[in-house]
């Protein structure tokens, strides 16, 4: 099985960041916990602070991964360009952020990426990772 995970905008400057809303790992220990919790997966990590990148990346791995893991971080409240290649993708979808977005300031509270999900998962750190890999196991029957 092979999982894409997309992360999108400021998620590369995670040691900058308020720690109590997005943990203190940085993306790189993000990762690699991932990978080390799941050696039997192959993932594939991708980060990018350019919309038209993210969009790009999600098209051409369309039936090259069996599922997709996005955050698309501050994009998820402004961009129905990913939401449209979102919908392209074939395979489960899960969008992830590390903080409570309905628990943070109104505009984020709007997600317009997630309906094109299968499911999303926030608020718990890193950990929000962790369950949508869990998620996207049993979504595709290898659990």
């Amino acid at each position: 099985m092979k999982i894409l995970i997309i992360n999108g905008p400021n998620l590369n400057a995670l040691h900058l960041r308020d720690k109590s809303q997005y943990g203190t790992l940085s993306l790189k220990e993000i990762e690699e916990k991932i990978a080390s919790s799941f050696p039997e997966i192959e993932f594939e990590f991708f980060q990018s602070s350019g919309e038209g990148e993210i969009i790009d990346k999600i098209i051409v791995s369309t039936g090259k991964a069996d599922a997709l893991i996005i955050n698309p971080a501050a994009y998820s409240h402004t961009s129905f360009a990913i939401r449209d290649a979102l919908e392209i993708f074939r395979g489960p979808k899960i969008e992830v952020h590390l903080s409570n977005i309905f628990g943070r300031e109104d505009f984020r509270h709007t997600s317009v990426t997630a309906a094109a999900c299968t499911g999303m998962i926030c608020g718990l750190k890193e950990f929000s990772y962790i369950a949508a890999v869990y998620s996207v196991k049993k979504l595709i029957g290898n659990e």
